[in-house]
């Protein structure tokens, strides 16, 4: 397919999509577009809550993909939606989300497909790649995290040392519940009060809690000179509020991950050729940790983005094109990490 290095595929529509019952009450959106006897690949957005939109189609080659896309739990179109306050979010964790991912390969007949996904998406699909190797042909992750307790608690309080007065807003958004002696609120303190307002029956109380949020979260992207200035408090409300509300209910958990086990296991990776692409600006989520898996897994290609932050650029576009049309060639496998 001719294209510009760098151009997205042109836009494509699924050629089948349905509703995975997951149990507990949750249905998970999916959808397939591209060649039905292609290289399986699957999408993991990130979030997590961000759910899955058309764009991420265009990083595929439709010729030669069979691209799988879906809704983690409560999220885009699944159902039912973390907005709605009665929305039960028990039934939604790491582990659940890892069952779903597998559920849907063995749906649709898949034995082995690519991971491709950043931020939050990152962290699910190196869960699972390090749980289920086997099912695993080759992973390309843009923006790494691995979603360590130490990495939340960069996000939601160490960044603040840059955005001082954004941080104190933010804070100052949650009430102090869990305060330590001082007055200072700790980080998973914080972000529990903020996933406890987020489930309040008070519409105006929820919808306050994810405009601050959201304004933090803006904040720390804000140097970045590519994206929207925007990209949290710019969605639309449903799919607002739904964010907020998962990334407070996993953030303030830790994820449910031992801290450090996603690195610690990284062996378990080995064989499966990984690109790893990050920017030097990531704020969001530093370089360090994208360093540190590559150390750790010797078959993954780290390829630093000097123009780029969490919200991409052109180049960090260009990187991540070229490493999904290097794995869909036949000698796709070795290609990817030369």
């Amino acid at each position: 397919m001719d294209r510009e290095p760098g151009e997205l595929y042109p836009p494509i529509e699924p050629y089948d999509r349905g509703m995975l019952d997951v149990g507990d009450g949750n249905l998970v959106h999916w959808e397939v577009c591209g060649n039905p006897g292609g290289k399986p690949a699957l999408v993991v957005h990130g979030g997590p809550g961000s759910g899955c939109g058309p764009r991420a189609r265009r990083y595929f080659d439709p010729d030669r993909y069979r691209v799988v896309l879906f809704d983690q739990r409560n999220c885009g179109r699944s159902t039912p939606h973390a907005s709605d306050p009665a929305a039960d979010m028990r039934h939604n964790t790491t582990g659940h989300l890892l069952a779903d991912m597998e559920r849907l390969r063995a749906h649709l007949g898949i034995g082995k497909w690519l991971l491709y996904g950043g931020s939050w998406g990152s962290t699910l699909i190196l869960a699972y790649a390090e749980r289920h190797p086997d099912r695993v042909s080759e992973i390309v992750i843009p923006s790494v995290t691995t979603t360590r307790r130490s990495e939340i608690d960069w996000l939601y309080r160490g960044a603040g040392q840059i955005f001082p007065e954004a941080w104190a807003r933010f804070r100052a958004g949650a009430p102090a519940d869990d305060a330590r002696p001082g007055g200072h609120q700790d980080t998973p303190g914080l972000l529990a009060a903020y996933a406890r307002l987020t489930e309040s029956p008070d519409p105006a109380v929820r919808a306050r809690a994810t405009a601050d949020w959201c304004a933090w979260e803006d904040a720390v992207l804000s140097g970045e000179p590519h994206g929207s200035a925007d990209p949290y408090s710019g969605r639309p409300p449903a799919a607002r509020q739904a964010l907020v509300r998962i990334c407070a209910h996993y953030f303030s958990h830790g994820a449910w991950l031992e801290e450090g086990a996603l690195l610690r296991d990284a062996g378990r990776l080995a064989g499966i050729p990984g690109v790893l692409i990050h920017g030097r600006h990531d704020l969001s989520g530093p370089l360090g940790t994208a360093w540190d898996l590559a150390a750790a897994w010797p078959d993954a290609r780290l390829v630093v983005v000097e123009d780029a932050g969490h919200k991409g650029s052109a180049t960090m576009r260009r990187e991540q094109l070229a490493a999904l049309d290097a794995f869909a060639a036949p000698d796709g496998g070795s290609r990817g990490i030369c």
